[in-house]
């Protein structure tokens, strides 16, 4: 009995995936932000800098050590991975909102790329976009403050997670927003508060009872937790578990995301 080769002429097909359209798409989504490098990659240098010292030197003084570890120190993995998530979030909402307003997201949905590697290629832009501003956070601290990661790789897992996470929401949220204002909405309403109320700035054992509940649903808060264990070596929550459930979340997010762009929802006439 013959089998059909698993190898397309045309599409660059290899086995079920093509990785000749995948690598295409994550390309252009990578070029898509190095082009603009000083909107994408510089000005979040500058923003997580000014957080930095705005912090340290409004609360800082009067704040004292945080779970042994003086304020500054504590602050600095939750802003390097706030930055990490909402740019993350950025590169792949833009990606598809500018291509819906601008009528050439087509150009996406004709080649022959299923849903699947789509999300992969959206997703890679977007990982590959917070995983560089995070070294380069990292690299300004560990100069600056002398701040070296205490677990590296656990600190890039839960960075690579963190980039994915928000990608994957933030292809969701492209999907639905057919205006900027709409997705200027969800920025605002949606992710800058996961953002901030999500242990960045304090530790959640200082919250009353009902605020320390909600806060350990919101994801966001393990991620924040997991990169701060991972670069000073004090968190609020098991890293294991922050990760496990960090990890659970990405995967509802993504196959969300897979699941509009396999129907087309809010995409096709």
């Amino acid at each position: 009995m013959s089998h059909s080769p698993s190898y397309e002429q045309g599409t660059r097909r290899f086995g079920r995936i093509n990785w000749l359209g995948l690598w295409t798409l994550a390309k252009r989504e990578i070029l898509r932000f190095l082009n603009v490098w000083t909107q994408t990659l510089l000005a979040p240098l500058v923003t997580g800098g000014l957080f930095m010292v705005i912090f340290s030197i409004a609360i800082g003084p009067r704040r004292g050590d945080v779970m042994g570890v003086d304020f500054t120190t504590f602050i600095a993995p939750g802003i390097m991975m706030m930055t990490v998530i909402q740019n993350a979030f950025a590169n792949t909402s833009s990606s598809l909102v500018i291509s819906k307003v601008q009528g050439n997201i087509v150009d996406t949905l004709m080649p022959p790329l299923s849903a699947g590697e789509i999300l992969a290629g959206y997703l890679a832009g977007g990982i590959a976009r917070g995983v560089i501003v995070a070294i380069a956070i990292g690299l300004a601290f560990w100069l600056t403050l002398g701040i070296f990661p205490a677990h590296p790789m656990a600190m890039l897992g839960f960075v690579i997670l963190g980039g994915a996470f928000l990608s994957a929401l933030g292809i969701v949220a492209g999907i639905y927003a057919n205006k900027f204002d709409q997705m200027a909405a969800i920025t605002n309403f949606i992710v800058t508060p996961l953002a901030f109320l999500s242990g960045t700035f304090y530790s959640v054992e200082a919250l009353p009872p009902v605020l320390y509940q909600i806060t350990h649903l919101n994801p966001v808060f393990y991620l924040i937790d997991g990169a701060r264990w991972g670069m000073i070596g004090v968190s609020d929550s098991a890293p294991l578990l922050g990760f496990s459930i960090a990890l659970g979340a990405t995967a509802l997010i993504c196959l969300l995301a897979w699941s509009f762009l396999r129907r087309g929802y809010r995409l096709k006439p």
